[in-house]
């Protein structure tokens, strides 16, 4: 008996052992997840960011997945419970996120994220036209907003009123709408919904380009001066999760996305470096007009 129980003890511990040593060496690895701020519909920014996500998987070697949100406050939300490690954010999403989670860095924008505008548009019915100077009749007419937490569609266009006008925009225009993207705050005022609204430079000109604007209907009446905005914000604690210098990995793919395809969908040239520092006049606007304590 003795003889037929030692091999059974010893095949089984065999077994068990190379069970262990089979699931510690073979086990998948970690998924790294990002999103991004709804800035536009859902369709477009799922294509784009399924591509981003295919583009990463291969340049990193890891499962790389995109999972969108519906506000600006849901991806802020999902990065600090590190539900994503990596997100698109605007300038002000990106600042509320970093100040959530300590040893977040800003990583990568467009070249065209470090001198951005924010496209004031009017209903033809206004009769205001083109101007270089701030288009001060917009007193006391119908204006509206992108999300309350976009820096394009919100913050800059909300501190250019404040400082021309000199009152908040609650008390100077006649109705203030919301939005909540670029794309349907282009809709709203081409239908008439408002007389006015502002609205993401680069939406603008990509909704043009795709023939969505008729500009007998709604036009750009004003830009304002430049600001920094989107950027590539990532956890401070990825190193710990895929190992040390995956951080440094990450931006180096970001920064090296060459397909033309991949790039017109954000719609940027090229990815650039970029830190926390660049986005610190967003962060000092935001405290002045209160959306920042």
């Amino acid at each position: 008996m003795r003889r037929i129980i030692r091999p059974f003890i010893h095949s089984l511990c065999l077994t068990l052992c190379l069970t262990a040593v089979s699931t510690t060496t073979y086990s998948a690895p970690k998924t790294l997840v990002f999103s991004a701020i709804p800035d536009q519909n859902q369709s477009q920014l799922i294509k784009r960011f399924g591509k981003v996500a295919d583009y990463l998987t291969e340049k990193l070697g890891i499962p790389v997945k995109y999972v969108p949100v519906k506000s600006y406050s849901a991806a802020i939300t999902a990065f600090r419970n590190n539900q994503v490690q990596l997100a698109w954010f605007g300038g002000l999403s990106g600042v509320r996120a970093r100040l959530l989670v300590p040893g977040s860095e800003a990583i990568a924008q467009g070249i065209e994220d470090t001198e951005f505008k924010t496209y004031f548009i009017a209903h033809h019915s206004t009769g205001l036209t083109a101007s270089e100077d701030f288009p001060s009749a917009i007193a006391d007419k119908t204006f509206t907003f992108g999300s309350k937490g976009s820096t394009s569609g919100r913050l800059m266009p909300e501190y250019f009123i404040r400082e021309h006008l000199g009152k908040a925009p609650n008390k100077i225009l006649k109705r203030v709408g919301f939005s909540g993207n670029h794309s349907r705050t282009i809709a709203l005022v081409q239908t008439g919904a408002y007389q006015l609204g502002a609205t993401n430079y680069k939406v603008w000109e990509q909704e043009m380009m795709a023939g969505k604007i008729d500009t007998n209907k709604v036009s750009v009446i004003w830009k304002t001066p430049s600001y920094p905005d989107y950027q590539w914000t990532i956890r401070g604690d990825v190193d710990s999760v895929w190992g040390t210098g995956f951080k440094a990995r990450i931006k180096q793919a970001l920064l090296d996305i060459k397909d033309p395809t991949l790039l017109e969908a954000f719609p940027r040239s090229r990815f650039i470096s970029a830190d926390n520092d660049d986005y610190q006049p967003i962060l000092d606007t935001a405290k002045k007009i209160g959306l920042i304590d």
